[in-house]
């Protein structure tokens, strides 16, 4: 985890996704924080990348373009969402993407004519506002409605740190169990959308689709929850559709 990056955040208030001061707030009480300076730090870092969110966002909103900021643990299916989005979506996107090493997503996505740009975190377990803002000038934004910032792989540190987007997609996906809900509530207060994936693995795996539901909704009573598998392309277009609804309705 990265060593000032807010990681030992542990509650962000739902319906707060533009604003960290609940965050703050908390970094006075979390007994992990009790130094003074270190709290100091992280303030002043998430400060910092509010006011560079609120950059990218209106330089998004000025293009007509809507943000979506994708997270999920590694292997729940981001990447591959993206690449089916590409064949049934009526919008054209491009996508930021994050990873600590190697450009194996993005050339993924490359590969099916999307205009993608990698950032490699090294070491950092999150993409930050500074680090999307240096992704936007490397995308064709006149060419786009959506952009989509395809998050580092983890559960935790990204749902602290906006990054300019308007959206948040949360996945989770069935072989992953059915505790993240419960486990990582702070990553599924934050979200839009909800995507239970990979559910035709449902009958080779123990897991209440309903229960996590209730679960999600005892979070956020307002979530929107779709259920995805990418054999099933009714189910990917449902995503689309979704995601075509929220950008009219800006």
């Amino acid at each position: 985890m990265c060593k000032d990056c807010g990681c030992s955040i542990t509650e962000i208030d739902g319906g707060e996704s533009h604003s960290h001061q609940k965050a703050h707030e908390h970094l006075h009480h979390n007994p992990q924080l009790n130094d003074a300076k270190t709290i100091s730090v992280i303030q002043k870092i998430l400060d910092k990348n509010d006011k560079e969110a609120d950059h990218n966002r209106t330089h998004l909103e000025n293009k007509g373009i809507l943000g979506i900021n994708l997270m999920s643990s590694p292997g729940s299916g981001k990447t591959t969402l993206l690449e089916y989005l590409s064949e049934v979506a009526e919008f054209k996107f491009g996508v930021v993407e994050g990873d600590l090493e190697t450009e194996r997503d993005s050339n993924r996505l490359k590969a099916k004519g999307i205009d993608t740009v990698q950032i490699q975190t090294g070491t950092a377990c999150h993409l930050d506002a500074f680090m999307v803002h240096k992704g936007l000038h490397n995308i064709n934004l006149d060419d786009i409605d959506i952009c989509f910032v395809e998050n580092v792989g983890n559960l935790v540190c990204p749902a602290s740190y906006d990054v300019g987007t308007h959206l948040n997609i949360v996945l989770v996906s069935v072989p992953e169990g059915e505790d993240k809900i419960a486990k990582y509530p702070v990553m599924f207060r934050q979200a839009d959308l909800i995507l239970i994936t990979k559910t035709d693995l449902l009958p080779y795996f123990k897991y209440d689709i309903e229960a996590e539901k209730k679960e999600a909704r005892k979070l956020k009573p307002n979530v929107d929850i779709l259920e995805i598998n990418i054999n099933d392309i009714a189910s990917v277009k449902a995503v689309a559709n979704w995601i075509e609804f929220k950008r009219r309705m800006r």
